[in-house]
C-alpha cells in the first residue's frame, strides 16, 4: 500500500508540474489560465496532505 501512495504522489506532482509549466507559458488567454488554476489546486492539496 505504502508504494502505491508514493507513485499517486509522484503522478499527482509530475501533472502539477505539467499544469504549472502550461500556465507559464501562456500569456494571452487568461480563461485558458485561471482553468489551469481550477485544476492545479487539488492536485496541490493531494501533494500536501490537505484535505
Amino acid at each position: 500500500m505504502f508504494i502505491v501512495m508514493i507513485i499517486y504522489y509522484f503522478i499527482s506532482a509530475y501533472i502539477a508540474g505539467m499544469l504549472i509549466w502550461n500556465f507559464v507559458r501562456e500569456k494571452k488567454d487568461m480563461q485558458q489560465m485561471l482553468l489551469y488554476l481550477i485544476v492545479l489546486v487539488p492536485l496541490v492539496l493531494r501533494i500536501f496532505h490537505i484535505r
